[in-house]
């Protein structure tokens, strides 16, 4: 007797389709390695890579700094870093350790580049990674440049043919200071580096809710028919800091706001949120789209300016419970500094999905809480049958993507109430990825992986940096003589200049 069917069990987690291939055996060089940002963000991710072995088989991490250091002294920095982020209890760390190497380099000085050059041969023949090199630049934007000239006069720019030693450089963000400054940038590198070896990373685009928003809209039925202006009323994207400059005050001085965190990330989640479906997954498929999408953005005039950007400065407050100094009384500032810690824009895209819907951005530092992301507003009914209510009386439907912290998607909607009464309700239908998949990797982890399978989809193409430093030029320039910026105060949600930004259309800034 045949038994009876039983249903499939049903897992708590679904289904996964993996898209992702190995990376090719390489070695990593890190200039900068005795930094800050090496020690805090690139080796942890590093180490998560290597325990959840994602790292390729064949591999190896060159340091190159300043600093006079030992392969000894440099490991036990990187263990220190390890230690600082709580992930170095795994039993592989002294495996991981053994991978890493130091080269003491003069930037500048081209007679201790052969050296490395030397290094860099033996450490490819012992650890079998076939000549292939990823050059990162953990270092001020200012030396960019000498360390390229250096590289590429040491033949360390050029590839080898049939596939074999391929050659790639990661540069962080700020790509320039301005459109002029980021064009001469691409052009010294691209006297070494074509365009397809250049990573322009914004670790923004490495954050687990940045990638799933592409998989959230182009993967799923139910989001897409309604992205566009026929139901999305207006979509806001917030990147708030509850810290304040800290001790980037120098850099801060110079850059400000907007060239800090729009530039770059404001403006690429824009284009994430916003772009048309690409015909593939492809690189050069899906920056093209953020291209045309940055292209349609409405210029803003400076005639008009004051309606559609908005600029502030901390001033002294209570953030954490404790009482924090005004923007002009941290270490490093001019007393009478006219630099913007808080902007605002309301941008309008000029195509046939986004025709007359406002996008908010804003970003700002000592805030009331440290929270990214992304919220989409949709549409009132037409038309509402539950009398005498009317349509506005009722909360609009919202989705909430959460870049951090806790990245997750939140879907708000009516329902009734239980009860014999007719009574609607607002609630909120949450998803948490850590609930579900775990802690999510770090944004750098992604990147690096990327970088070293050759995969340029979620790096800053040398077009669109154009394209954003021209869409915000009027902004700079006209800030560069105005009035001193108003004051907020730490600890809250920015100037009131913000909340006048998107009244007049009935709209208010979500902080909850």
């Amino acid at each position: 007797m045949t038994p009876p069917d039983r249903p499939e069990p049903q897992s708590s987690m679904a289904e996964q389709f993996c898209l992702e291939t190995r990376p090719d055996p390489c070695g990593l060089i890190i200039f900068g390695a005795s930094g800050d940002l090496a020690e805090r963000k690139l080796f942890p991710a590093l180490y998560e890579l290597f325990t959840a072995d994602l790292l390729p088989g064949h591999f190896f991490a060159l340091g190159a700094g300043r600093t006079a250091l030992t392969d000894e002294t440099f490991r036990d920095r990187v263990a220190s870093s390890l230690a600082k982020a709580g992930k170095s209890s795994g039993t592989k760390l002294s495996e991981f350790l053994s991978l890493f190497h130091y080269c003491a380099t003069d930037y500048a000085d081209a007679k201790a580049y052969p050296a490395c050059v030397e290094r860099l041969k033996s450490l490819d023949k012992s650890h079998q990674t076939r000549g292939n090199r990823l050059f990162y630049m953990a270092v001020p934007p200012s030396i960019y440049e000498t360390i390229v000239e250096q590289l590429g006069r040491a033949g360390l720019s050029k590839e080898r043919s049939e596939g074999l030693g391929w050659s790639r450089i990661i540069v962080e963000k700020p790509f320039g200071h301005d459109a002029a400054g980021a064009r001469t940038l691409t052009e010294k590198i691209r006297r070494h580096f074509e365009e397809d070896q250049i990573y322009r990373m914004d670790h923004y685009l490495g954050k687990e809710t940045v990638q799933g928003l592409l998989v959230l809209r182009f993967a799923n039925v139910l989001f897409e028919p309604l992205w566009n202006r026929n139901y999305v009323d207006h979509v806001q994207i917030t990147v708030a800091e509850d810290s304040g400059v800290g001790h980037r005050a120098g850099y801060y001085e110079e850059a400000g706001a907007l060239r800090d965190m729009f530039q770059n990330h404001l403006l690429q989640l824009l284009c994430v949120a916003a772009m048309e479906p690409p015909a593939s997954f492809a690189a050069e498929r899906v920056r093209d789209e953020k291209s045309k999408l940055l292209r349609a953005a409405r210029p803003l005039s400076y005639s008009t300016l004051g309606q559609h950007a908005v600029r502030a400065q901390y001033g002294a407050g209570v953030s954490g419970g404790k009482p924090v100094p005004a923007y002009r009384q941290e270490t490093g500032v001019a007393p009478d500094s006219r630099v913007e810690t808080f902007a605002a824009l309301k941008v309008f895209v000029d195509n046939w999905r986004w025709q007359g819907v406002p996008f908010y951005l804003r970003s700002g530092k000592r805030m009331k809480k440290r929270e990214s992301k992304i919220v989409i507003q949709f549409r009132h009914v037409p038309h509402l049958l539950f009398e005498p209510l009317k349509p506005q009386d009722l909360r609009p439907n919202v989705l909430t993507l959460r870049l951090q912290p806790q990245e997750g998607v939140s879907l708000c909607f009516e329902t009734k109430a239980p009860g014999p009464k007719m009574c609607m309700s607002s609630v909120t239908m949450n998803f948490n990825y850590e609930n579900v998949f775990g802690t999510p990797p770090e944004a750098y982890g992604r990147l690096f992986l990327d970088a070293m399978a050759g995969d340029q989809t979620l790096f800053t193409r040398s077009d669109w940096v154009d394209l954003s430093w021209n869409f915000l030029a009027p902004v700079l320039e006209s800030w560069k003589s105005a009035p001193p910026p108003p004051v907020y105060e730490a600890g809250g949600w920015g100037p009131t200049e913000a909340d006048a930004l998107i009244s007049p259309q009935g709209h208010a800034w979500r902080n909850d």
